[in-house]
C-alpha cells in the first residue's frame, strides 16, 4: 500500500486489525477508514503511539510476550558491550591499534530495573549467570517490587539502570536532571523502553561529563539527528530501535495474532488489552 487511500479490500468490513509492525502511513487516516473496526492488535509490545487514537468501543491489544527475548537480548549484549568497552575496542580496531586494557565486569554488579514486567522478568532470568544483584521497580509497589516513588532512595546504590517502562504520561521524562544526579559515578543507564522516558538534554550534559555512560536503542527525537552530541560522546552506544527487529518476530508475532483472531471470533476475552497505557 501506498497510503491510506490505497486498500487491499473494502476497510468498512473490517473488525480485526492488525497493523504493521512499526506503520509508515498516519493512524488517524487509516482508523477513520475502518467504521467498523472492534479491535487492534499491535505487533509491538509499546502501545503509546495509538493511545487516544481509537473511537470509543475499539479494544486495544499489544504484543506482551513476542518481544521478551529479543529485547532482553539487546539489553545484556548492551550492558555487556559497555561494561567490557566494547566500543572502544572496535574503534581503535577501525585504527589497526593494540589498545591492550583492563575493563569493568558484569559480575557483581547492582542492576535496577525499572519496569518489572515480562521483559523485566526476562532481562532478570538472562543476567541471573552472572552473579548479579537485581533490584525491581515498577509503577506500584508489590511482593518483591519497589514502586516508582522509592526511585530517589535505589538509584545511588545502582551500578546499572535498565529502563523498560511504557511511554505514559507518568514516565514521560521520567529520567530528569534530578533522576541522572542520583546515580553513582560510574553508572550505566540503559533505555529499552522509548526515547521521551529521558530527557535528551539531560543525559546529554550528564553524559558529556563522563560521569556516567548511556547505552540506548530509543532516542528522543528520533531517529537521532545526524549531528548530535549524543553520537560522538565516547561513553554512549546507540543503536537505531532494533532491539526487537529479528528473525523471530514475525513467527511470535503473528502466532499472537492469530490466537487472538480466534478469541475474537469465539466471543472470547482478548489477551494484552491496553488500560492507562499498559
Amino acid at each position: 500500500m501506498a497510503g491510506p487511500e490505497e486498500l487491499p479490500s473494502d476497510p468498512r468490513d473490517v473488525a480485526f486489525w492488525v497493523p504493521p509492525f512499526m506503520p509508515e502511513r498516519e493512524i488517524d487516516a487509516l482508523v477513520a477508514r475502518l467504521p467498523g473496526l472492534r479491535a487492534v492488535q499491535l505487533m509491538s509490545a509499546g502501545a503509546d503511539a495509538w493511545i487516544g487514537r481509537l473511537p470509543a468501543g475499539v479494544t486495544l491489544c499489544d504484543a506482551r510476550g513476542v518481544h521478551d527475548s529479543p529485547t532482553a537480548e539487546w539489553v545484556v549484549g548492551a550492558i555487556l558491550a559497555c561494561v567490557r568497552e566494547f566500543p572502544l575496542f572496535a574503534r581503535v580496531q577501525q585504527r589497526g591499534e593494540w589498545a591492550y586494557r583492563h575493563t569493568g565486569e558484569l559480575t557483581g554488579k547492582r542492576v535496577l530495573i525499572v519496569g518489572a514486567g515480562s521483559i523485566g522478568r526476562a532481562v532478570e532470568a538472562r543476567l541471573a549467570p552472572f552473579g548479579v544483584t537485581v533490584t525491581r521497580v515498577a509503577r506500584r509497589p508489590r511482593a518483591g517490587v519497589s514502586g516508582v516513588a522509592d526511585l530517589p532512595r535505589l538509584l545511588p546504590a545502582a551500578d546499572v539502570v535498565v529502563l523498560l517502562v511504557p511511554l505514559t504520561d507518568e514516565t514521560r521524562g521520567l529520567v530528569s536532571a534530578g533522576f541522572l544526579a542520583r546515580l553513582a559515578d560510574g553508572a550505566l543507564l540503559v533505555n529499552a523502553a522509548r526515547g521521551p522516558v529521558v530527557d535528551t538534554e539531560a543525559v546529554t550534559a550528564a553524559a558529556r561529563t563522563g560521569r556516567i555512560a548511556y547505552a540506548t536503542d530509543v532516542t528522543d527525537p528520533e531517529p537521532l539527528p545526524p549531528g548530535h552530541e549524543l553520537w560522538r560522546l565516547p561513553n554512549v552506544f546507540i543503536t537505531p530501535h532494533v532491539a526487537g527487529s529479528v528473525s523471530g518476530l514475525w513467527r511470535r508475532g503473528y502466532a499472537l495474532a492469530a490466537a487472538q483472531l480466534r478469541r475474537f471470533l469465539a466471543g472470547e476475552p482478548l489477551e494484552n488489552v491496553v488500560t492507562d497505557g499498559y
